[in-house]
């Protein structure tokens, strides 16, 4: 089914709304965005903006069988991959959002490790995770340090607006994670 193309007065419209979590327990990988976009807010779906390459990433990183559209995003339950948000409000960018709402994001995304129990837990953007896990030094790959039991994996942030990585270094880094995550590392 073909989504429809949001207006620039849906786009406007989605500011602050929220995209529910494609979430269940014990997942292999829980992929967690900085926040969604307004496309995504307008379409109810993670990663939904042309020009995103997450779902691209996930496909030529081996995590999905078929390249994905964002409507499809539930299907990542049955491989055992869900996504979330550090922060659940829909924004234009990234930089609206406080420093404060990306720490206390972290602290509710705890909870929801807890509660749920990934094997993994992959932020997919280097600042938001030093400024929301206080690791001014973090850099991407697997972290020292776990969340709930969770192993954390930093990876770069796939939003079409991250110019400082393309579709190859992107699918480099997630089949990096893809390879130890099914070794068990």
């Amino acid at each position: 089914m073909k989504s429809i193309k949001p207006s620039r007065v849906d786009l406007l419209a989605a500011h602050d709304k929220t995209v529910r979590d494609v979430i269940a327990s014990n997942l292999r990988v829980l992929f967690c965005g900085i926040n969604p976009g307004l496309y995504s807010g307008a379409t109810g779906h993670h990663f939904a903006r042309p020009g995103n390459r997450f779902w691209p990433t996930l496909y030529q990183a081996g995590f999905t069988l078929h390249l994905l559209a964002p409507s499809e995003e539930r299907e990542l339950l049955t491989f055992g991959y869900g996504i979330t948000n550090l922060v659940a409000r829909a924004t234009a960018t990234a930089d609206e959002l406080a420093p404060e709402e990306l720490v206390s994001g972290r602290r509710r995304l705890e909870t929801k490790v807890k509660r749920y129990q990934p094997q993994v837990l992959a932020v997919l953007g280097i600042g938001a995770y030093r400024t929301a896990f206080t690791k001014r030094t973090a850099t991407l790959g697997k972290q020292l340090e776990s969340l709930a039991n969770a192993t954390v994996w930093v990876l770069p942030n796939p939003s079409g607006l991250n110019a400082h990585y393309q579709l190859a270094n992107l699918v480099e880094h997630f089949r990096t994670l893809r390879l130890s995550a099914e070794n068990g590392h």
